[in-house]
């Protein structure tokens, strides 16, 4: 897979995230065996699924705005950092909020 065929919201993830997407997958999707691989309850992995979830949710969102779009394609490009991506859409996500 190129670069630029990675879907944006596994880029806007952070790499524990990544590797619990992993580890779900490999556990078929069984929340109680993330509990027992993780070693804490059950509620606990359900609580990080829902934030996870709501990550993805949040960049869906925010995927048709041009803005973005453009960040996200000036890192997919290294023309710019994956870091310095994700700090510029940060900055942008905070300065809409405010108005």
């Amino acid at each position: 897979m190129d670069k630029k065929d990675i879907p944006s919201w596994i880029l806007s993830l952070e790499s524990d995230d990544l590797e619990f997407v992993r580890k779900f997958v490999l556990n078929s999707g069984s929340l109680k065996q993330l509990a027992k691989d993780y070693e804490v309850s059950y509620p606990t992995v359900r609580i990080r699924l829902d934030r996870l979830i709501q990550k993805i949710e949040i960049n869906e969102e925010h995927n048709n705005e041009e803005l973005i779009n453009f960040v996200k394609k000036l890192a997919i490009e290294e023309r710019i950092s994956l870091e310095d991506a994700k700090l510029i859409i940060e900055k942008y996500k905070e300065e809409k909020e405010i108005k």
